[in-house]
């Protein structure tokens, strides 16, 4: 696999096996795990609940700090510049390492500056129809943009997000003209989506959006997923529909800064499966249709990469901009 340039977490391998016999470092004894979205959100109260199971497994005190911003920039940034010694985590999206890079300068160097420690999650993303829709399944409403180019209207969170992703690889599969309306955050979008202001919106699974689904205001028509979801089976990955270009969703993991000591980011990575293993913190992510994950380092980072040139390629040919 090429890559830009060498990320210095692949030669976390040979790095692990040089301390293995070696004895552990020892854990901070307070970690600060910085969230790179705002408090009250999904993946906030997810880091929130991992960070109390990883408290009480490592018997340290966990704090949280929210720095939102850019997407998730922002707070992937503080972890790029914060001292290597294990006492800072962050909690994010892959995005601002596999997607912001490829729309516009950062202030570090996503596979550079920060080791990938563990995926935890991954959100789904859920393609729905609005009232102002009249399709029942996702091969009706492609039907109805081929019959009426440029008629259907399908909202996203914006320009470059990962609804927007996934529109352009529908588009590019089908031929077929859908016209994009960007929004800036998910309040408005949701209240249109209700109003029949558009007729799609791709979004990312939360309790609030499933009530909706629930009181039948809004209709699923897919969803970006490895699997069906346990709360919606009745609905098709786009995988299953034939679209497995746009069949993606938003994972998250727990990362650190480049230079941390291997040996502790194994043992994080062991700390962080333990917790996903756990019925309590595995309940949390699965009533807001997220789905735990866990895994090595290793597997975490060639993840990465891969979405990284992936998504190269799909900014590129979409010739896609951010705002």
């Amino acid at each position: 696999m090429h890559f830009p340039f060498k990320p210095s977490w692949l030669l976390a391998g040979a790095a692990l096996c040089a301390v293995s016999g070696a004895q552990a470092q020892a854990v901070p004894k307070t970690i600060r795990i910085i969230v790179a979205y705002p408090p009250g959100g999904v993946s906030d109260v997810v880091a929130r609940a991992l960070g109390d199971r990883l408290a009480a497994q490592m018997s340290t005190t966990v704090v949280v700090d929210n720095r939102a911003g850019a997407s998730g920039a922002i707070g992937m940034d503080a972890v790029a510049k914060a001292a290597p010694d294990g006492a800072t985590l962050g909690f994010s999206a892959i995005s601002p390492l596999v997607l912001s890079p490829h729309l516009g300068k950062l202030p570090f160097e996503p596979l550079k500056d920060i080791a990938p420690v563990a995926s935890v999650m991954y959100s789904p993303v859920l393609l729905i129809a609005t009232p102002a829709s009249r399709a029942r399944d996702f091969r009706a409403l492609v039907a109805d943009a081929k019959a009426q180019p440029g008629a259907v209207r399908w909202a996203t969170s914006g320009p470059a997000s990962l609804g927007h992703i996934v529109l352009e690889q529908v588009k590019a599969a089908t031929g077929v003209d859908i016209t994009h309306v960007p929004y800036k955050g998910g309040g408005q979008q949701l209240n249109d989506a209700l109003g029949g202001q558009f007729e799609i919106l791709s979004s990312n699974a939360s309790p609030t959006l499933t009530s909706h689904i629930r009181s039948g205001k809004l209709r699923p028509l897919a969803v970006g997923a490895p699997a069906r979801l346990e709360s919606l089976p009745q609905v098709p990955t786009l995988g299953e529909l034939g679209y497995s270009a746009a069949n993606i969703n938003s994972v998250f993991g727990v990362f650190a800064p480049a230079a941390t000591p291997p040996i502790l980011i194994e043992k994080y990575n062991a700390e962080i499966n333990k917790a996903l293993a756990s019925p309590e913190l595995r309940a949390k992510l699965t009533a807001t249709d997220n789905v735990p994950t866990g895994g090595t380092p290793a597997a975490f980072a060639a993840e990465i990469a891969s979405e990284f040139e992936g998504n190269a390629r799909i900014v590129k040919a979409a010739n896609i901009k951010a705002d």
